[in-house]
């Protein structure tokens, strides 16, 4: 049985990386529901991610948050403030 790929985007329309549609949307879930009460930083962001992922989620956290991070803000689903140091919001 092959599993469903997705291929992600990225804002600066640079390529883009297949993944896994299931561990993608495991990443998305966590993504919006950390952005889903306050704005965070990008290291803030990734944290969340990791501790509520970490011994649920076979592969490497920061890697998968970075891609779909990316792949968020090129749907314009997230995005980025102008203030510094720079947050992530949803969209």
């Amino acid at each position: 049985m092959t599993q469903e790929k997705i291929l992600t985007r990225h804002p600066l329309n640079k390529s883009g990386k297949s993944v896994s549609k299931q561990k993608y949307d495991t990443i998305k879930d966590s993504i919006i529901t950390a952005l889903r009460d306050s704005e965070l930083t990008h290291t803030e962001l990734t944290n969340r991610v990791v501790e509520a992922l970490t011994g649920k989620f076979d592969g490497n956290i920061s890697w998968y948050t970075e891609t779909v991070k990316l792949d968020l803000e090129a749907g314009k689903i997230i995005t980025r403030t102008s203030s510094k140091p720079q947050k992530y919001k949803l969209a």
